[in-house]
């Protein structure tokens, strides 16, 4: 005992993640049981699943990491609630185990891992595909790694969590709500992200604004609720017209920005090519947008006859970003004025 003592008090203290501490401690438990395999598992009641995190394996029989097992039929759950932490006979204790047969377990000594609040985080536990002896030392031993990585998994499992949330909200702050498309803070900083790509690369930059006609008059006519799905049929049409590395976003109630990379056509003068490219964009996004829209149960369908759109390319030494999305909202401008001449 004194020698896993120091064992612990030399490992533990450097161990910075779970893993760190896990796999030296499953090369202790393998050498105080004997036995062949020793592993680390989580348990998701909520999904009803069991997972080998880390595993060591030493014989025949192999426990693989990353194993996902049905909770109910795991032996781990079967000794939980029979409170029992060792068998050397697995078949006649737990016959019924799918898992248990499919890895030809037939010794098994396991702990529970707790949080402090006594929920069960996963086990710590040994198996074999052999009789092994029971020993008195096993059980404390067991006991005091269970303790030891309870401590260890709960704090990784919150800073996983943590995360998890903090990547959500930075999600969700770069996310227009509605359409699921970036926001306008999403989109300036790809559009400065593109930018510098396209200085790298020497490449131009494609910018386009979209502003949709007649948006209040079907938000007055038919109602919000309409107006939302009218611009949730929008966004899915511009993001069909577009290439996967182009990149749409909405801006404001009614206005989308359209970015996208150029590249020199060497047979062409590169006035003309940016000109004819941005034309390109301009009139496929335009008629991206014609058509009839359903504006969900009860509100019918309308026939939308386009959106008023301009693109400019740019080149990124000679315009910033802010100039540039001046640039294509003029553009649509004198696209606007000249349809409402012409309608």
């Amino acid at each position: 005992m004194d020698q896993i003592l120091s064992f612990l008090s030399e490992t533990v203290p450097k161990a910075k993640t779970v893993e760190q501490l896990t796999r030296p401690l499953l090369a202790l438990l393998e050498r105080v049981t004997g036995m062949e395999s020793t592993y680390l598992t989580t348990i998701d009641i909520e999904h009803g699943v069991q997972r080998v995190e880390f595993a060591r394996n030493i014989g025949k029989m192999e426990i693989p990491e990353g194993l996902v097992v049905p909770w109910e039929d795991t032996l781990c759950k079967r000794a939980l609630e029979e409170k029992r932490l060792y068998s050397d006979d697995v078949a006649q204790c737990w016959g019924d185990s799918d898992a248990a047969k499919a890895l030809g377990i037939r010794t098994y000594v396991s702990a529970p891992i707790t949080a402090q609040d006594g929920r069960v985080l996963g086990t710590v536990c040994a198996a074999s595909s052999s009789k092994i002896a029971r020993t008195p030392e096993v059980e404390p031993i067991l006991r005091l790694l269970s303790g030891l990585l309870g401590y260890s998994l709960e704090r990784e499992l919150l800073v996983e969590r943590l995360q998890t949330a903090n990547a959500e909200l930075a999600k969700l702050a770069l996310t227009d709500s509605l359409t699921g498309l970036p926001n306008r803070r999403a989109i300036l900083g790809e559009l400065e992200r593109t930018f510098a790509l396209a200085r790298r690369e020497r490449m131009y930059v494609l910018v386009g604004v979209v502003d949709l006609d007649g948006f209040k008059h079907i938000n007055d006519t038919h109602g919000h609720h309409a107006g939302d799905a009218f611009l949730q049929g929008v966004s899915g049409r511009l993001q069909d017209s577009l290439r996967s590395s182009d990149i749409l976003g909405r801006t404001g109630g009614d206005e989308f920005i359209v970015i996208a990379l150029g590249s020199f056509d060497p047979r062409q003068a590169p006035e003309n090519d940016m000109l004819h490219a941005a034309h390109l964009l301009q009139d496929r996004l335009a008629n991206a947008t014609i058509g009839r829209y359903q504006l969900g149960v009860g509100h019918g369908d309308i026939q939308y006859s386009g959106a008023s759109v301009g693109v400019v390319a740019v080149q990124p030494d000679s315009v910033d970003v802010d100039k540039a999305i001046k640039l294509a909202d003029r553009e649509m401008y004198k696209v606007k004025q000249q349809r409402k001449v012409a309608g």
